[in-house]
């Protein structure tokens, strides 16, 4: 039981440190592009898309006009609208490519990332940097989690999208209670 405990307690102080890492001006920035969007679209793939899609249901739940890319109700991205990625690695091909076809077409691109370095995050109109290890640098001596591969980023990325969530409540006056009225029945 006592290893339980210590991988419980260094588990707990790295997601501590990744998102106590957070600059608090990259959030800000993503609080008000999310505030000031007509549409908003999220993508990540593998892990990360899981998390992202459950920022993508508490936006919908908080009123927001909110499409995760692939399902076939995601709208058109122009000016006004905001496409959120997650690219922990900072580079994967086919969130590169979404990234090009948005700010082709006048959307804004925030990216949320571990590596700004990456060709993806690089080239995003803002990034949101969680100090954080990901499948970029899980192996030899970067690796610095006791966590796999991306878990640690993918773990933090959830965190990151309740206090984007708590945030947005603050502001909006809303409640739990309203954001509870806009989940479905449907389960």
């Amino acid at each position: 039981m006592s290893q339980l405990i210590e991988r419980t307690e260094k588990m707990s102080q790295e997601l501590m440190r990744a998102i106590s890492g957070i600059d608090p001006d990259q959030f800000e920035y993503l609080i008000s592009s999310i505030e000031r969007a007509r549409k908003i679209a999220l993508f990540a793939g593998g892990r990360e898309g899981l998390m992202i899609k459950a920022l993508a249901m508490r936006l919908f739940h908080l009123g927001y006009d909110v499409s995760v890319v692939g399902d076939m109700t995601a709208p058109f991205l122009t000016k006004g609208d905001v496409l959120i990625l997650g690219v922990g690695p900072g580079y994967v091909s086919t969130v590169d490519a979404l990234r090009t076809v948005a700010q082709r077409d006048g959307a804004q691109v925030v990216c949320i990332t571990a590596q700004p370095n990456g060709k993806t995050s690089a080239a995003a109109d803002a990034i949101v940097v969680i100090p954080s290890q990901t499948m970029a640098d899980d192996q030899g001596e970067k690796a610095v989690s006791i966590l796999p591969m991306g878990s640690l980023f993918e773990f933090a990325l959830f965190a990151l999208g309740e206090l984007v969530v708590l945030e947005l409540l603050h502001r909006s006056g809303k409640t739990f209670g309203e954001a509870r009225d806009r989940h479905t029945n449907l389960e």
